[in-house]
């Protein structure tokens, strides 16, 4: 039996004369002729060695090999169409945007907005990722950074996040006897994103502590275990307040003597420059841009 697959034409020809069980009539419905018909599937019978027909007094009907044979004929060309029909709807598509983000602002900001968005546009596909490899040669087409908004290359549009609050869980205030005055954050534990070590510089400095150093400090790598870790009482954290308003709000968090800085840092949509975006790219973009206005407002 040959390896080579049988053409798509000995196919439907075999489908067929087996549907129709007459060569004739076959041969009508493919718009071939009946001698056409006839070479196509004596070249399967070759191919598969094999008799897939037998021809009795009312035409031609399968026989045992043929009756085996066919599921699988009729397989092997919806398989076919079905790939066709993908390469067609690939075509028709427009490539995904890939928006790269730091997972607190996917967690707490853009993923519960992102609904109304989709329900919107449900022809713009937005794929989302906070981790992008060193050796990915595909550059995401947005990215939410945290930083001065300053990167070469690249436009960046302040969302939010320049208000950033001292935390702590109200048991770890009872239990260390509570905050005075903001000297006695010295004798505390202090937990920090390990990509945001400038905010205890910033908080000292805007409080006449330069210098100072925590009793302790713990690095997370997720600003969201820095919260976590922080309503557990391990410490206090310098959050922006907009990623805590529930928890202040709900009192899991308080901001001791309301102590604040306002940070040189925020978290900026950015893209890149010199490149032409597609109008797909720009409302999702404006959309970020809005939504993160009412939420910076809130």
């Amino acid at each position: 039996m040959s390896h080579f697959p049988p053409s798509t034409t000995a196919l439907r020809a075999f489908l067929a004369v087996a549907a129709e069980g007459s060569t004739a009539r076959a041969a009508e419905k493919l718009h071939l002729s009946q001698s056409a018909v006839s070479k196509k599937i004596q070249a399967l019978e070759v191919l598969l060695e094999a008799t897939l027909f037998e021809r009795g007094p009312r035409g031609v009907k399968l026989t045992e090999a043929g009756e085996l044979y066919r599921p699988y004929a009729e397989s092997a060309l919806e398989q076919l169409a079905r790939g066709r029909r993908r390469l067609e709807e690939r075509k028709d598509r427009r490539p995904p945007i890939r928006l790269h983000m730091l997972a607190i602002v996917g967690e707490r900001w853009l993923i519960e907005r992102f609904p109304a968005f989709s329900a919107e546009h449900p022809d713009i596909d937005i794929q989302f990722t906070n981790y992008v490899s060193e050796t990915e040669a595909e550059e995401p087409d947005l990215d939410i950074r945290h930083g001065t908004g300053h990167w070469p290359g690249r436009q960046a549009y302040l969302l939010f996040g320049r208000k950033v609050v001292l935390v702590a869980a109200p048991h770890l205030l009872e239990r260390s006897g509570g905050l005075t005055s903001v000297a006695d954050i010295q004798r505390m534990s202090y937990l920090q994103h390990f990509q945001m070590p400038t905010y205890w510089a910033e908080f000292t400095e805007a409080h006449g502590l330069r210098g100072a150093v925590p009793a302790h400090t713990v690095r997370y790598g997720y600003l969201s275990v820095v919260i976590r870790a922080a309503m557990s009482g391990l410490g206090l954290a310098l959050v922006a307040k907009c990623f805590v308003r529930d928890e202040l709000e709900s009192g899991a968090l308080v901001n001791p003597l309301e102590l604040s800085v306002d940070s040189a840092l925020g978290f900026w949509l950015t893209m890149p420059e010199g490149r032409e975006h597609s109008a797909e790219l720009r409302v999702f973009a404006d959309w970020v841009r809005r939504e993160a206005a009412l939420f910076s407002s809130e």
